[in-house]
């Protein structure tokens, strides 16, 4: 434990058990002052209810409450959309986006009231102490890192508890809250419980925000989504902020159980984990773009961005968002969007999304040529060349073959 020249550190607070066992635990061990910083990302508003008296309360100093709603959705999520990012093919990232937001606000704040180190919750186990740490070092190096819980040996819920209330700390956290859950305007991820199993199903209570698809609606419902440049900008003809349409998307996927995925999936330090993620609005804006880059992007640049999304997707799971390869990723897909325009009509019934009616007016698509009528614009005779020449390795191949 480095505890030389810190007297005064910014912690990455929440208000839940973890980050209200850290203060306290911050000034015993290192003797320093503790100010903590609560990020706004879109979570449950009633999280931060009381929260600035719950951090004075456990010992905080100070407690800054920062909105980062508006850019963690257009400068963070919809730059990752725009590549088509799904990490190991099904994840939406959402934990992933908000920590370099997060991150970055907090290191802003340990500059502005003069701190010697930064601090967060995350365990020793997960991929958020890269992310956080990351960002710290890209950022502000010159900063130290304190992470309680690669140091303390406070191993359990019930340790924790136990902590506060040796401390006459208050707080809402019980034993009965087996889930571990990360929260925000994107997102809502449920792990722990039932869970550890993969042999076991999922209950009900491993979902927050959707309805079960089996209890939708049994109509299905129709939303009109605009899209320019790859982004999508208006929900039902209403021009709306990148946070404004997502929380609109949000309400109306939820309704019909969209955006469900419970995976298994590989952490960054090696070990599997399994979640349960919803996504209701992040997956109907996602298919709404796929729509119209099918409708814009001829075959190899499509494929190019599908090869972008790839490498995008582990870039930011693991965390290195300030980095020149992420801005080089970035810059790719801005210009392959430049021609994303269009219109999509998508159904939503009983958790699935489809795109039912699609425009562009930078479409390729052409009812001429794709005819299986009669046309006038195509010569099928010319395939035959065509294919001559593309075969013409296999056919050389097989000559020498036969010699």
């Amino acid at each position: 434990m480095q505890t030389q020249g810190i007297k005064k550190i910014v912690l990455a607070y929440s208000g839940g058990l973890d980050t209200s066992a850290i203060i306290p635990w911050l000034k015993e061990n290192y003797g320093c002052e503790v100010v903590a910083f609560v990020a706004n990302v879109g979570q449950d508003p009633e999280d931060l209810v009381g929260v600035e008296g719950k951090a004075l309360q456990s010992g905080a100093s100070e407690c800054h409450v920062v909105d980062l709603r508006e850019e963690f959705i257009s400068d963070y999520v919809y730059p990752v959309l725009q590549t088509g990012a799904l990490y190991e093919g099904t994840y939406l990232l959402g934990t992933s986006m908000a920590r370099p937001i997060i991150a970055k606000a907090q290191v802003e704040l340990a500059l502005k009231v003069g701190a010697d180190a930064v601090c967060h919750g995350a365990t020793g186990k997960g991929n958020d102490q890269v992310r956080f740490e990351s960002t710290y070092a890209a950022l502000a190096p010159q900063l130290k890192v304190v992470a309680p819980w690669r140091e303390w040996d406070l191993r359990s819920r019930e340790a924790l508890l136990a902590y506060l209330k040796e401390r006459n700390i208050p707080t809402t956290a019980t034993l009965e809250k087996i889930y571990s859950r990360d929260e925000n305007a994107w997102h809502i991820s449920t792990e722990g419980g039932v869970l550890e199993s993969p042999w076991n199903a999922s209950n009900k209570d491993c979902w927050v925000w959707t309805t079960d698809p089996l209890e939708a609606p049994d109509q299905p419902e129709q939303v009109t989504v605009r899209v320019e440049k790859g982004q999508v900008v208006a929900v039902n003809g209403e021009a709306l902020t990148p946070f404004g349409c997502l929380e609109k998307l949000n309400v109306l996927g939820a309704k019909h159980g969209v955006g469900r995925i419970d995976i298994v999936e590989n952490r960054l330090v090696g070990m599997k984990s399994r979640g349960c993620y919803e996504t209701p609005g992040g997956t109907i804006m996602v298919n709404a773009l796929r729509a119209v880059e099918q409708l814009v992007l001829d075959r190899d640049s499509y494929k190019w961005r599908e090869q972008l999304g790839l490498e995008m997707s582990y870039v930011v799971y693991d965390g290195r968002w300030f980095t020149p390869l992420r801005k080089s990723l970035q810059a790719s897909a801005e210009s392959l969007a430049e021609e994303v325009n269009g219109e999509v009509v998508l159904q939503l019934y009983k958790g699935q999304v489809s795109a039912i009616q699609k425009k562009s007016e930078n479409s390729l698509y052409s009812e001429e040529f794709a005819t299986f009528g009669e046309d006038e614009v195509y010569d099928h005779s010319h395939a035959g060349g065509f294919i001559r020449l593309y075969s013409l390795s296999s056919r050389i191949r097989a000559l020498k073959e036969q010699k």
